[in-house]
């Protein structure tokens, strides 16, 4: 696992530990940030079930002002931190520990206005689209309600075989990349 462009360009990430995170390919990731690349300088980005945090860093290599990384795995928050540390982000990094189903759900952690994030990642283990789906309708509608900008964007990578609608977010775009599916979803225009 490697940063792929930016300023941390070529720099290696810790991988994850055993098969609790799916990483992404290089090859995928660069297909995806192709498309990303407007909408990032500036941004402010939210990775949830970030993993060791491949995509908030990518995309803080590529400009983003902030971003906030959601983890659960303790393995995983600790090789997140040392991502983090080896490219000397903190400053531009916030982790979140937990359950970030209760993050979400908490009016104490909603953003004053103009500090939304503009693209948040959302990468959940794929057994939660069968398993929790409701958890996972609830979520996007936090986000959507409170935590995405307006001309925001999420990304939603789950297996192609699966399809989980998220009210109040619509498919905006979809890209197949063998068995994983990612869908660009934006708020829609009354929310």
């Amino acid at each position: 696992m490697r940063i792929i462009a930016g300023e941390f360009r070529g720099r290696k990430l810790l991988p994850p530990e055993g098969d609790v995170t799916r990483p992404i390919t290089d090859r995928v990731k660069q297909s995806l940030f192709d498309i990303l690349t407007p909408l990032i300088p500036d941004g402010r980005i939210y990775d949830c079930f970030a993993g060791t945090g491949s995509m908030g860093l990518e995309s803080l290599s590529r400009g983003a002002t902030h971003a906030t990384f959601f983890e659960a795995d303790r393995g995983g928050l600790i090789r997140l931190r040392r991502n983090i540390e080896t490219l000397g982000c903190a400053d531009q990094a916030r982790v979140i520990p937990g359950d970030l189903f209760r993050w979400f759900a908490s009016p104490d952690n909603r953003p004053k206005p103009g500090e939304q994030a503009n693209i948040i990642f959302l990468d959940p283990p794929y057994r939660f689209l069968k398993e929790q789906p409701e958890k996972l309708r609830q979520l996007a509608m936090n986000m959507a309600q409170f935590h995405l900008e307006p001309e925001g964007i999420v990304i939603f990578r789950h297996d192609a075989r699966d399809a989980l609608e998220l009210p109040p977010l619509h498919t905006h775009d979809v890209r197949e990349y063998g068995g994983m599916k990612l869908e660009f979803l934006r708020r829609d225009r009354a929310t």
